[in-house]
């Protein structure tokens, strides 16, 4: 059996290309074999948004901080964030907050880029 057609062994710090199959390093995010993007896998918490906004960060500061509405500024909500604050003395938006916590944790990849991902 030539070295040709021998298996690939990756390291711990290298992961295959999910296009190509190459080993490539574990945070590369564009393959240097053949150029594609490697995206997150889907469904997982640590995804970013093509403006770098963070599903889970976004989720944490409702749960924490969103009867203030920072998840709001955060996001890019400047208008809604100010509602939150005018209004956070009636716990209204804490209750909004947590209800979002959860939208945001069961909420697709694809959905979140589409609503929060503009630059």
């Amino acid at each position: 059996m030539n070295e040709a057609s021998a298996t690939k062994q990756k390291n711990i710090d290298e992961k295959f290309c999910k296009d190509c199959g190459e080993i490539i390093n574990e945070k590369a995010e564009i393959c240097p074999k053949c150029g594609v993007r490697q995206l997150p896998a889907p469904g997982s918490l640590s995804s970013v948004a093509p403006n770098g906004k963070s599903k889970l960060v976004a989720a944490l500061l409702a749960f924490f901080l969103g009867g203030f509405g920072i998840h709001k500024f955060y996001l890019g909500r400047i208008g809604w964030g100010i509602v939150y604050l005018l209004f956070f003395w009636t716990f209204i938006p804490a209750i909004i907050a947590f209800i979002e916590f959860i939208l945001y944790l069961v909420m697709s990849d694809e959905e979140f880029n589409r609503k929060y991902g503009g630059a």
